[in-house]
């Protein structure tokens, strides 16, 4: 199996960890293996996102990365400790814009990842252009 293949299982499987937090967040008798679900399901992306740029990224792309996570980390759990109850719709919604900038990040990346080639890459197939476009767009938008 190889390390794109294995992402792509990995993907996956924190997908449908991230659905079955959505639904165990949905009530408070599940809330807690909601919570572990989603942490589970971080886990498993970011290990395969780090491995599978690991293979061909510098070491300053990792430092980079890995500041980048230290970072977030701080400032999400500054602000968690912090933060009253009356506070928490807030907090939610400063965490939410993370994961929209995240959303419109990515979308850049995959636009110019094939638009950036031009007539000469090869990674999407002709045919799929229009929906990786479209993928694209929804991606950036979901951002907003």
């Amino acid at each position: 199996m190889s390390a794109e293949t294995a992402a792509q299982a990995a993907y996956i499987v924190a997908a449908l960890l991230f659905i079955m937090s959505l639904a165990g967040l949905s009530k408070h008798e599940t809330s807690r293996s909601g919570i572990v679900f989603g942490i589970s399901g971080m886990t498993i992306a970011l290990a395969a996102t780090i491995g599978l740029a690991s293979r061909s990224i510098a070491w300053t792309g990792i430092v980079l990365l890995l500041v980048a996570m230290a970072i977030g980390a701080t400032i999400g759990l500054l602000r968690a400790r912090s933060v009253e109850m009356t506070g928490m719709p807030e907090l939610i919604a400063m965490l939410h814009s993370f994961v929209g900038l995240a959303a419109v990040l990515v979308g850049w990346d995959g636009y110019y990842q094939v638009e950036d080639k031009g007539s000469a890459q090869t990674e999407i197939a002709r045919s799929l252009l229009r929906i990786h476009h479209a993928e694209v767009s929804s991606a950036c938008s979901s951002g907003r």
